[in-house]
C-alpha cells in the first residue's frame, strides 16, 4: 500500500460484497415461498435493490449538487410501488437551501416531501420533515412554478419545509392514465453558497459504498418482514391496519393503505368489493411476495377509479384470477399463485375499516356473471 493510501480497496470491496451476499438470507425466511419461481423472483428483486442502493447512495449522493433519481421506475420495484406513480428523489441537507423549478404538466396529483433517516439507516425509518400538497401549489398562467426548499419560510411563494436533519426529497406524481397525461418537468438546484464540485473523495466513496450495502440489506429486510406480517395477519384480507407503520417507512400522509397477502388456487378467484370511495384517487394492485408490483407494462395487474367499471349501485367490484372470468374489472395474477396486494386511497374522507374480500370457485364466479 502507498504511504498516502488510506483505504484498503480489497477489504472495502470485500465488505460490500459480503454484506450483499448476506442479504440473500432474507429470501429463506420462515414465511417466504421456497418454490423455484418465487425464489427466482426474489433473486431478481435483490439485483434491483442493489441497483437502487448504488444509484441512491453513490451516484446521487451529493446534496450540494443534487440530481433527481428514480427509485421505482418499473424496472426497480420497492415496497408496493404504485403503477400509477412517478417517483423522484434527491439528496439534500437541512442547513442548505434549494429551489425546484418546473412545469406542472397534467398529472392530477403531485406532492413534495422532505424526509430524514432512510433505509440505509439501521432503524430503517424514513420520517417526514415537510410536505407540500400539489393542491396548494402556486402555478402561473403558463403552468410554471418554483418551490423554495429550506428550514426557514421565505417571504412569499411556494415553500417546502425542511428540518436540520432532513436528508432526502421525495416527489410523487399520480396519474389516472399515464398514456395521455404528462408528468411535471422538474429540476433542482442548491442555491446556498457551496464550494465548486470536488474530485472524487476516496473516504466519501467508501462511506457511500457501505451505505449502499446497508440500503440493500435494510430495504430487503423491511419488506420481507412486512410480507411475513401480512401473510400471518392479513391472509386474503385487506384491513385498515396501523397506518403509523407505513408513515415511519416513508408513506404519503395523504394515503390510507390497505395491505394484504393473497393466495388463490388455480380453480379459485378473489373478489374485492367496497362502496365507491370518497377520495381524491384510489387504486388497487396485485404484487408478488417481495412486495413488487407485477409487470404492469405487460399485464393488467392494477386498476384505479378512472379505469374501473362501477356497478349499477355505485360499488367497486374487482376480480383477481388466473384467467379472465368475463368481468370488466378482472386483474390477472400473471402466473403467480400468491403474493401481496394493496388498495390505496388518496385524500380519503372517512376511510372504511376494511375492504371486503372473498375467495370463490372460478367456475361458480363464471356462472354468477353469466346470469
Amino acid at each position: 500500500m502507498n504511504n498516502d493510501q488510506k483505504i484498503d480497496t480489497a477489504a472495502l470491496w470485500a465488505q460490500y460484497c459480503d454484506a450483499i451476499k448476506a442479504t440473500g438470507r432474507h429470501l429463506l425466511g420462515d414465511d417466504t415461498p421456497k418454490d423455484d419461481f418465487n425464489q427466482a423472483e426474489g433473486i431478481r428483486y435483490l439485483t434491483r435493490i442493489v441497483r437502487a442502493g448504488l444509484e441512491s447512495m453513490i451516484e446521487s449522493a451529493e446534496a450540494e449538487y443534487p440530481r433527481f433519481a428514480d427509485p421505482a421506475n418499473g424496472m426497480i420495484k420497492i415496497g408496493a410501488d404504485n403503477p400509477d406513480n412517478r417517483y423522484q428523489t434527491a439528496r439534500i441537507r437541512g442547513h442548505l437551501t434549494y429551489r425546484i423549478r418546473g412545469h406542472r404538466g397534467t398529472a392530477p396529483t403531485i406532492n413534495f416531501a422532505t424526509k430524514k433517516g432512510g433505509y440505509q439507516k439501521q432503524d430503517r425509518a424514513m420520517l417526514g420533515t415537510g410536505f407540500l400538497d400539489g393542491r396548494e401549489l402556486i402555478v402561473d398562467a403558463d403552468g410554471k412554478f418554483d418551490i423554495v426548499v429550506s428550514a426557514e419560510r421565505p417571504a412569499t411563494g411556494n415553500w417546502l419545509p425542511m428540518a436540520s436533519d432532513s436528508n432526502m426529497l421525495l416527489i410523487r406524481q399520480t396519474f389516472r392514465d399515464r398514456k395521455v397525461e404528462r408528468p411535471a418537468e422538474l429540476m433542482i438546484e442548491c442555491v446556498s453558497p457551496v464550494a465548486p464540485p470536488p474530485p472524487l473523495n476516496p473516504e466519501a466513496l467508501a462511506a457511500r459504498l457501505i451505505a449502499a450495502a446497508n440500503y440493500t440489506e435494510n430495504t430487503v429486510r423491511l419488506f420481507t418482514d412486512w410480507a411475513s406480517v401480512f401473510k400471518r395477519n392479513h391472509y386474503n384480507t385487506l384491513p385498515h391496519a396501523d397506518q403509523a407503520m407505513y408513515q415511519v417507512a416513508g408513506g404519503d400522509p395523504n394515503i390510507t393503505y390497505y395491505h394484504g397477502y393473497w393466495e388463490i388456487a388455480e380453480d379459485e378467484a378473489m373478489v374485492i368489493e367496497c362502496d365507491r370511495p370518497t377520495c381524491e384517487f384510489w387504486n388497487f394492485q396485485v404484487d408478488n411476495y417481495w412486495m413488487e408490483s407485477l409487470d404492469y407494462d405487460k399485464h393488467r395487474i392494477h386498476i384505479n377509479g378512472y379505469g374501473v367499471e362501477y356497478t349499477a349501485d355505485d360499488r367497486v367490484v374487482i376480480v383477481v384470477a388466473h384467467r379472465d372470468p368475463g368481468h370488466p374489472n378482472w386483474l390477472t395474477t400473471a402466473g403467480h399463485t400468491l403474493g401481496t396486494n394493496l388498495f390505496r386511497l388518496i385524500g380519503a374522507e372517512n376511510p372504511p375499516a376494511q375492504i371486503s374480500t372473498r375467495i370463490v370457485k372460478f367456475n361458480d364466479l363464471v356462472r354468477e356473471l353469466s346470469k
